[in-house]
């Protein structure tokens, strides 16, 4: 099939608003990773075992079973107990939801990377729980963390496509409804592939210049 230069410019409006779709969700589901990620890390460290234990195991279950799964599980099988969510919300509650287990693991590795002496020293001066993890332990730890941090958010943004499963209307959805309406397939696939590619690029750039910039950190 020859490609039609006067089509891929007719379906590009809708490709990118599902580029908006998968972006948004992205961000979304990063922000949701970051902060149960971080509540995982700590809840596993606690030294109550009936809090560490069952936290690991959700992490495991969770890192063990498939994301496509997990947002039929949220998206269809939820609604049946009376918990219905939008898709998009669906969306990025099961990709932030997937991917903090796997930040829990980044902000494991910052935090027990932090000196043992910086936990006794904020005990020695009477700091709360608080005032520990907010103005000495998250602030040393964090840096070595962002190119961890910022390769799995490339990765949700590559799984975005899984997103159309559940009716989210990102851009593997708007092409697939473009093409399945002009029986085109051509353009919208390879736009497409050409969107992800653009942008993961753009992403990768980001990326190595943030482990060059935190390297003698890590």
């Amino acid at each position: 099939m020859d490609w039609d230069w006067s089509f891929a410019w007719s379906i590009m409006p809708q490709l990118l608003a599902g580029v908006r779709i998968t972006i948004l969700a992205t961000i979304l589901g990063a922000a949701v990773a970051a902060v149960l990620g971080l509540v995982f890390a700590i809840l596993r460290r606690s030294p109550n075992r009936w809090i560490a234990r069952p936290t690991a195991f959700v992490v495991q279950f969770i890192r063990g079973t498939p994301l496509l799964v997990q947002l039929y599980f949220i998206f269809y099988v939820l609604p049946d107990i009376g918990i219905r969510l939008p898709a998009l919300a669906a969306g990025v509650l099961g990709m932030g939801l997937h991917y903090a287990t796997y930040a829990a693991e980044v902000y494991r590795g910052g935090i027990e990377a932090v000196p043992r002496g910086q936990w006794e020293a904020a005990r020695a001066t009477n700091l709360t729980a608080r005032q520990t993890w907010v103005h000495v332990i998250l602030p040393q730890a964090a840096p070595p963390m962002i190119p961890a941090m910022a390769n799995y958010l490339l990765a949700m943004f590559k799984e975005t496509p899984l997103l159309s499963a559940i009716t989210v209307l990102e851009l593997m959805n708007q092409a697939r409804s473009a093409a399945n309406f002009s029986y085109r397939y051509v353009e919208p696939m390879t736009l497409v592939g050409v969107f992800f590619l653009v942008i993961s690029l753009i992403s990768v750039a980001i990326l190595r210049w943030l482990e060059r910039r935190y390297a003698r950190r890590t």
